[in-house]
């Protein structure tokens, strides 16, 4: 989609804002974040406090769903960037997103399905578990005393727990967006996320063909990227 200054954009999940300062930059007319974390949204507001278009950015510390669609114009896009997979019941979600949208909207999702190798997000703990592929995937019990006796702060430990709790695997997220009338406009899987290459120096690398193999690709996927808009027909 082109992107012009007259775009109402949105992020959910926004952090300290910065996948927002390129539209910023672009002068987009209203530029919205929303995070669950208040430091976040606090850590926000300070970086772009002297911006020039600073009028034309909303940062709001909230539950999304504490919040009406009504209270905004639909959206031209709305975008999560490593978001979803922390959000208890995505189904539910994605259907209070999509009134957020403007009908011909695009809803751009980015995220590690559940069983790649760091998708349980332990490259966070502060041990040698921060380099251990896979050990996520085990029981929860396993998982949680392996954690422990590694010495992970609890801190820590929650926050897998609940990454675990809420984690999405491919097969179910493309059975949910079908549910909620939502239409893939492009689909990139990637076997070397775009995000190495700012932490690695690795180029991107997407998912062969040959590799795309239902439930067994999950394991090498680092990262989706899906673009969706609503299916008109069906809502």
């Amino acid at each position: 989609m082109e992107i012009s200054p007259n775009m109402h954009v949105a992020e959910v999940g926004c952090s300290m804002g910065g996948n927002l300062k390129p539209f910023l930059d672009l002068g987009c007319k209203k530029i919205v974040g929303i995070d669950i974390n208040e430091n976040s949204i606090k850590k926000a507001e300070l970086n772009f406090n002297d911006h020039p278009n600073r009028k034309n950015l909303t940062l709001i510390h909230s539950d999304i769903y504490d919040i009406d669609y009504r209270d905004f114009k639909p959206f031209d896009l709305i975008f999560l960037k490593d978001t979803l997979e922390h959000i208890p019941n995505q189904e539910l979600f994605l259907n209070h997103i999509k009134k957020f949208l403007k009908k011909d909207g695009k809803l751009f999702l980015a995220f590690p399905p559940w069983k790649m190798p760091f998708g349980g997000h332990q490259q966070i703990c502060s041990s040698i578990l921060n380099k251990v592929p896979y050990f996520h995937i085990l029981p929860k019990n396993i998982y949680k005393y392996i954690m422990k006796l590694f010495g992970e702060k609890d801190s820590i430990i929650k926050s897998l727990l609940e990454t675990k709790e809420t984690h999405i695997h491919l097969y179910n997220f493309k059975k949910i967006i079908f549910r909620q009338n939502f239409d893939v406009v492009k689909s990139t899987l990637f076997i070397i996320n775009p995000n190495y290459k700012v932490k690695f120096g690795l180029k991107p690398v997407k998912l062969p063909f040959f590799m795309n193999i239902p439930f067994i690709s999950d394991f090498f996927i680092t990262t989706c990227y899906y673009v969706l808009k609503l299916n008109l027909e069906t809502i």
